[in-house]
């Protein structure tokens, strides 16, 4: 129908008559898909070899691999019409890589962008784009064969949960995983017209540990075009800009994802006291005697030995800090501590299953508390060399009172005899919230710049209601949090609030300078140990901590919007 209408409206082109047709052409320009079924517990996928095709059961579970209710389908050998066809009770859509890499220089405009890169002459120490990181450079060096070739493609992956239905209330989530080719310029390369889909995995659960099942099909084709001559496989590519044929290698640099993912694609225990992966075992985090959380607030490491703030123990946790921070390591180091742990991939079916949470791949051997697994992309010859190997979404991460006492600190809010405690300087009054609402609810931003977030102010209970999407915590966060709160806590609070958003504002410029990164890293250190020393400790969760890390990220990784 409405092939037909595009047909009568434009009858110069030439529209196909059908979908059919219309799917057949597109599949010669290399976009089609693959449908690989999977065992309903992610156990395996049922492909690679001949045997995994033509099994019927899951070979760790013994799940069927069919739906238990087939649809009446295709008559069978027989022709009595009884035999019904069997349907996949679970299907990944795999998209392939090579034809979509190749796509890439089918056009003279994209194929000249994706050597931008190595063309464009500007080298004045800034942070332009991911090529001027440490990270994009260190690889260069290592693997000089690879960066002789400016067509060579280098890709990040990202992976994050959406609900498909919308605002159906339905509980169904899919995860699909995307690749952005680095090669071209700024201007070009987040545009989603050169994001290239993966696959798109199945729900309705996460797929947690046991997401490397489903990366099987993605790993093969990056190993058959990774850097190593010996390894890889011939992908003859046209070149229309150079009027050639060459072959073509890429390359995976990094993995971008918000922090409960990063758990699921590193292998690294997030949940834990240990869940920073950039401090690894060497973070100090400490259990709060009352409410049993995890609190992360040991920031005086990152600061100079002679600094004050390290022997002052009244104002912090207690305790004087002359420790070191911790140091970041590199990727042998991780494949030492990951190498001998081996997993059964797949949740146990109903029957064996106890609790609520569904954990995903179990591991067998090498038991560590921290990792939970060997990450499938150790199987890449190159990302044990990687400087930086799982980069953290910043977007996201922008995004009790009995223990005070236990700890000697803070006196001011203990409670006192009656069980009552005295509101904290950084407790907005009932018209402090008022004049903080207003002034949320009087901005005005220009279209596009963000949804409205006056929508999501109910002035007369005086809180948010309804949730805020990322982008909106963003602006809120850098632009609108320091103009609403300057007239509404005491200036020692409202200044460091005002810091700490100054610093995330700082850090999403589109243009860094690698000298004002050091000057940043500085600053945001003093400003999380003033913070230590206003909000209590339950505050200081991970994700907390993780800002301290965030400048060095920038520098491995270049600016954030990548």
């Amino acid at each position: 129908m409405v092939l037909k209408l595009l047909k009568d409206a434009f009858e110069f082109a030439n529209i196909p008559n059908s979908f059919y047709k219309a799917k057949k052409t597109i599949t010669k320009l290399g976009l089609n898909y693959e449908k690989i079924p999977v065992c309903p517990n992610n156990c395996m996928l049922y492909w690679s070899n001949k045997e995994d095709e033509e099994r019927e059961t899951c070979k760790i579970c013994n799940t069927s691999k069919s739906k238990s209710k087939a649809k009446v389908g295709a008559v069978g050998v027989s022709g009595d019409g009884n035999d019904r066809k069997k349907v996949p009770a679970k299907v990944l859509c795999y998209f392939p890589l090579k034809p979509r890499l190749q796509i890439l220089f089918l056009s003279s405009k994209s194929a000249e962008d994706m050597r931008w890169h190595a063309i464009d002459s500007k080298n004045d120490g800034m942070l332009w784009h991911p090529r001027d990181s440490g990270a994009w450079k260190h690889f260069d060096l290592t693997h000089t064969w690879f960066a002789s070739d400016p067509r060579n493609v280098r890709l990040a992956l990202a992976s994050d949960g959406f609900n498909s239905f919308g605002m159906m209330s339905t509980n169904y989530s899919i995860w699909p995983v995307i690749l952005i080719p680095y090669n071209t310029p700024p201007w070009v390369c987040m545009k989603h017209t050169h994001i290239i889909m993966s696959m798109i995995i199945p729900g309705k659960n996460m797929s947690g540990n046991d997401i490397d099942v489903y990366l099987q099909s993605l790993v093969k084709d990056l190993k058959e075009l990774c850097v190593t001559p010996r390894f890889s496989k011939r992908v003859d590519t046209y070149d229309s800009f150079k009027k050639e044929m060459f072959t073509l290698h890429a390359t995976l640099i990094w993995t971008v994802s918000d922090f409960p993912r990063l758990s699921t694609l590193s292998g690294w225990n997030t949940y834990t006291g240990l869940a920073c992966p950039m401090c690894n075992i060497e973070s100090t985090p400490r259990v709060l005697p009352h409410s049993r959380k995890w609190c992360f607030m040991s920031h005086r490491c990152f600061l100079d030995q002679r600094h004050r703030f390290r022997l002052n123990n009244v104002r912090f946790d207690g305790q004087q800090d002359m420790c070191g921070p911790p140091k970041m390591l590199h990727g042998l180091q991780i494949l030492e501590q990951v190498q001998n742990i081996g997993v059964i991939f797949g949740r146990k079916p109903n029957k064996e299953r106890s609790g609520k949470r569904i954990h995903g791949g179990r591991p067998t051997q090498g038991v560590n508390q921290q990792w939970k697994k060997k990450s499938i992309f150790f199987e890449l010859p190159y990302w044990k060399e990687n400087l930086m190997r799982h980069n953290l979404d910043m977007m996201h991460i922008e995004k009790n009172v009995k223990d005070l006492k236990a700890m000697g600190i803070r006196p001011d809010l203990w409670p006192n005899e009656n069980g009552r405690i005295s509101p904290a300087v950084f407790t907005l009054t009932t018209k402090g919230k008022k004049r903080f609402l207003t002034t949320l609810k009087n901005i005005t931003v220009p279209d596009g710049y963000s949804s409205n977030i006056s929508r999501c102010i109910d002035m007369e209970n005086l809180m948010f209601n309804g949730m805020l999407k990322s982008h909106d915590c963003h602006i809120l966060m850098e632009q609108l949090l320091p103009l609403a709160i300057q007239t509404t806590l005491p200036d020692d609070v409202s200044a460091i609030m005002i810091e700490f958003c100054s610093f995330f504002r700082q850090l999403c410029s589109k243009v860094l300078n690698v000298d004002d990164l050091e000057k940043l890293q500085n600053q945001v250190v003093l400003t999380l140990c003033h913070m230590e020393m206003i909000f209590p400790p339950s505050f200081f969760t991970v994700m907390v901590h993780l800002v301290v890390h965030l400048v060095e990220e920038v520098k491995l990784g270049g600016p954030v919007h990548y």
